[in-house]
């Protein structure tokens, strides 16, 4: 079966590649750096010719509003209209858990958008919200950073690690489009400030954590809610601190 991966050459979509193909499937890596650019729309038809599947994993350039509505509705109207003119049988899209619920961000209002124009978009879909996985909490941290200081809102997290992730989109990739959306996380949840502090620690980060009383992520209002996902969720089997365990093996080989 043919597959075209959007985004194939990032952290979810070069392992996504390495799945399917080891399952014996025909699959395209597209990215712009192949010659296949979703928004712009160059290479896109020749790419999903004859494709059954589209597995959308790509992001926005930048975090900025406007950058990322771009970036997001041009994309997907852009795959919408190409799969629907290829026969394409399941289009996938990757999101984010909490989406609906972070929508005083441009970002998430992008992502929300994104999702709206697929579900209406006359392809058989699914939608696959996953929360904010390991390898984010280096951008997390940073992101919170002032004067030498990690200065995290008091919310609550419950991450994946982004080859669980991979894992679970290539198994949806040859399944029945749900129309709708399934929800992924990670086995453990608990304060943003605790993940945060083991990342740290593993990477002998000497960055000192200040729980604030501000209640957001990255600007938009949220609570212990905001960033979890609802029952009947996918839990995926990764645990943080193997994970940790791995990134150090890893670094020190």
């Amino acid at each position: 079966m043919k597959i075209v991966i959007i985004g194939g050459t990032g952290l979810i979509g070069r392992p996504l590649v390495g799945l399917l193909r080891a399952k014996g499937h025909d699959v395209v890596a597209a990215s712009p750096s192949m010659g296949i650019d979703a928004l712009t729309g160059a290479g896109l038809a020749q790419a999903l010719e004859g494709a059954a599947v589209v597995v959308d994993v790509s992001n926005a350039p930048s975090f900025e509003d406007a950058a990322a509505f771009t970036f997001f509705r041009g994309t997907t109207a852009n795959l919408l209209e190409t799969a629907r003119d290829a026969g394409v049988r399941h289009l996938i899209a990757l999101s984010v858990v909490g989406t609906d619920r972070l929508q005083a961000s441009g970002y998430f209002r992008a992502k929300l958008a994104q999702e709206q124009l697929i579900a209406a978009g006359g392809v058989p879909y699914t939608i696959v919200r996953a929360t904010q996985f390991f390898e984010f909490l280096s951008t997390i941290a940073d992101g919170y950073t002032q004067g030498g200081a990690v200065r995290l809102p008091g919310i609550a997290l419950q991450p994946v690690a982004a080859a669980d992730v991979s894992a679970l989109l290539a198994e949806i990739a040859t399944a029945t489009p749900v129309d709708g959306i399934i929800e992924v996380a990670g086995p453990e949840r608990a304060p943003l400030a605790q993940f945060t502090a083991s990342w740290l620690g593993a990477r002998d980060d000497t960055r000192r954590i200040i729980v604030t009383d501000a209640r957001d992520y990255f600007g938009a209002p949220a609570d212990d809610r905001t960033l979890i996902p609802d029952e009947g969720a996918r839990i995926a089997p990764t645990r943080f601190d193997a994970w940790l365990t791995a990134q150090s093996q890893e670094q020190g080989a």
